[in-house]
């Protein structure tokens, strides 16, 4: 199968398109920003916006708890920062003011994972997702390109209840249809297979589209899914993929521990056990570098996420 790289753009821009977007379409929309407005993409709904718009400055629990109180009126609040200071630096706030109170509070963090790039370790956090997934009643998603996105962006103003929603900085590869609906929780299978399936999210969706035209060259026909929505997973997605395959790798731009990998690997020991592959950072902190040069140090490249496959393969 062959996939149409339509452009080349960060996800982080189509964040900002979608709550653009928003902005004119819903007049409950509320965006607010913690000193980093040019960095998320929020300026076209902050011009057209003014009165809807809130720079907090560097207080990012106070734009949170502003944010929580926002929602009692109505209100449908965005907040937006890198994800180091949307998840790390205000976890308390999340967990009593949003997740715990189940306030319809949209966490919207850019720079997430590695590919923050030169930046280093202290802004490259790689536990968010885990952090994100644990708390009681958040949706967590992480979508793969621009335009996924921005439909993200869109659906999430129409779900009741707290989002985590995770993009990036670097341009990678925009190859999903401009009209695929987003459908959150649903899982989208980009290529059907039988050998083995990969699951990936976020910025190494198209790292395993690579991988599966390796793989191909080498024989192997892989299943590829884009698991967009980490919580709540697609269950009934993952098990009827793998249970056509018998083996299965994740792949993502995340700790191992508590990320993608780690809730399919919980659905399958409890229905469905069989072999299973996890790309992701091995228990360690990031350092500066470009997205290139960490992606290849920390094994998440197309070829990590090929070998991992023929591994898998072999376990069956």
């Amino acid at each position: 199968m062959e996939f149409k790289v339509i452009n080349y753009q960060d996800t982080r821009s189509g964040f900002g398109a979608g709550l653009a977007e928003l902005g004119r379409r819903n007049p409950k929309v509320v965006a607010l920003c913690a000193d980093l407005t040019g960095s998320l993409k929020m300026e076209v709904f902050e011009k057209e916006n003014p009165d809807r718009f809130f720079q907090v400055g560097i207080s990012e629990a106070h734009m949170i708890g502003m944010a929580a109180g926002m929602t009692i009126g109505g209100y449908i609040p965005f907040t937006g920062t890198f994800a180091n200071f949307s998840t790390g630096r205000v976890y308390d706030q999340i967990r009593q003011s949003v997740a715990y109170s189940g306030k319809n509070v949209k966490i919207c963090a850019s720079h997430a994972g590695l590919t923050l790039g030169e930046d280093g370790a202290t802004h490259q956090i790689l536990e968010d997702i885990g952090m994100m997934k644990m708390l009681p009643g958040m949706t967590v998603i992480v979508p793969c390109d621009y335009n996924q996105t921005k439909a993200a962006t869109m659906a999430i103003a129409d779900f009741e209840g707290p989002v985590y929603l995770r993009f990036g900085r670097p341009k990678v590869a925009n190859f999903t249809p401009e009209d695929q609906p987003f459908i959150i929780g649903k899982a989208v299978l980009l290529k059907e297979g039988a050998d083995v399936t990969i699951f990936a999210t976020g910025h190494m969706v198209w790292k395993a589209v690579e991988a599966i035209q390796q793989l191909h060259e080498k024989g192997v026909n892989a299943e590829l899914i884009n698991i967009h929505t980490i919580k709540p997973l697609d269950e009934e997605a993952v098990l009827a993929s793998a249970g056509k395959t018998k083996c299965v790798v994740t792949a993502e731009e995340h700790q191992q521990n508590g990320g993608l990998g780690d809730s399919i690997a919980q659905l399958l020991s409890r229905r469905m056990p069989l072999p299973i592959e996890m790309v992701a950072v091995q228990d360690v902190f990031g350092q500066s570098g470009t997205p290139e040069q960490l992606l290849a140090e920390y094994g998440l490249e197309h070829i990590d996420i090929a070998e991992a496959a023929l591994r898998a393969i072999s376990r069956k």
